[in-house]
């Protein structure tokens, strides 16, 4: 039997988790401050519909996902592990690292699973792209550039709050380590917050990475790059369908004083079919029943709350 996990947060992101768990069989609540939108969801599935300090307190639910603005998701997490529960929090966890820190502590002294919502780690195209450089694809890493850009979004946070987290998951599962210098450049365009920022990272070994964000761009990029010593590998989310994922053999080499290079064709790799918050609520539930840690869990959590606050600090 799946744990009985609860919803907290009916919003555009928490009605996704509330559809997906619903399918997967494993929601038992949904929760919301407005009583008229929580009951909507709860009628559309056949759950209860419920206060979230009633949902947080009841000996009925196992688990809860919370999907709040930043700013309260850490003491309604810490209040739902003190009754018990597992929590999945969606992204960034805190505004502060201090805010942080204190959730994660709190979900370790009452032994309880934290696990944060970066949907995009558990994206088929993104772990082929992982175990293709484990195997040796491109050789070794040695950059890492992420192109997040569009038009819109403003919702009261600036550009590197809003949209850098996806990528900064994505670079630390990467770079397997925290990074040891972030330096950002940012800039207000038409809005009166950061609308465009570069977001570089330098870590152990050499391997630096970029985020290059804007929500004022004409036209659309969703793309992961990784460049090797012996070949690059691209995820494009917005690519077709069996090209989302590219290998490009391209090399470049010293012989002497001279550097040359060698373009290759693009292969696309095939990769197995499966929806990122279908795979991330699984996994959810697989960390609930074997008390493994998750994937995407508190360590990772603070770390990208704390390079959010370097990259962008907040007033």
């Amino acid at each position: 039997m799946h744990p009985r996990i609860a919803v907290i947060g009916c919003g555009q992101w928490g009605q996704n988790h509330v559809r997906t768990l619903a399918e997967i069989g494993a929601l038992a609540a949904v929760a919301d401050r407005n009583v008229e939108r929580a009951e909507i969801f709860a009628m559309r599935h056949g759950v209860p519909a419920m206060d979230p300090d009633e949902a947080i307190a009841s000996p009925d639910i196992d688990a809860l996902v919370l999907a709040l603005p930043a700013s309260v998701h850490g003491p309604v997490a810490r209040a739902a592990f003190a009754a018990g529960k597992d929590v999945l929090i969606e992204k960034p966890i805190a505004l502060d690292v201090a805010d942080a820190e204190l959730t994660a502590a709190v979900a370790r002294k009452a032994d309880r699973i934290l696990m944060v919502g970066h949907v995009l780690r558990f994206h088929p195209v993104f772990q082929k792209l992982v175990a293709s450089v484990a195997e040796g694809r491109i050789g070794t890493v040695r950059h890492i550039i992420a192109n997040r850009m569009g038009l819109g979004r403003f919702l009261g946070m600036d550009v590197v709050w809003d949209l850098a987290p996806h990528d900064l998951s994505l670079i630390l599962k990467m770079a397997g380590s925290m990074p040891l210098d972030v330096t950002a450049m940012r800039r207000t365009i038409l809005s009166d917050a950061t609308d465009i920022a570069d977001v570089v990272m330098e870590f152990a070994g050499g391997l630096k990475a970029e985020v290059h964000v804007s929500r004022v761009s004409p036209y659309r990029d969703r793309r992961f790059s990784v460049i090797g010593t012996r070949g690059m590998i691209v995820f494009d989310d917005l690519a077709p369908e069996g090209e989302k994922l590219a290998l490009y053999g391209h090399e470049v080499w010293r012989d002497g004083e001279v550097f040359s290079f060698e373009n290759a064709p693009v292969t696309y790799l095939p990769v197995s079919p499966g929806l990122p918050l279908d795979r991330e609520l699984r996994h959810f539930i697989d960390c609930i029943v074997h008390r493994r840690d998750p994937e995407t869990g508190a360590a990772e959590a603070v770390e990208t709350v704390r390079i959010l606050n370097e990259a962008s600090p907040l007033k």
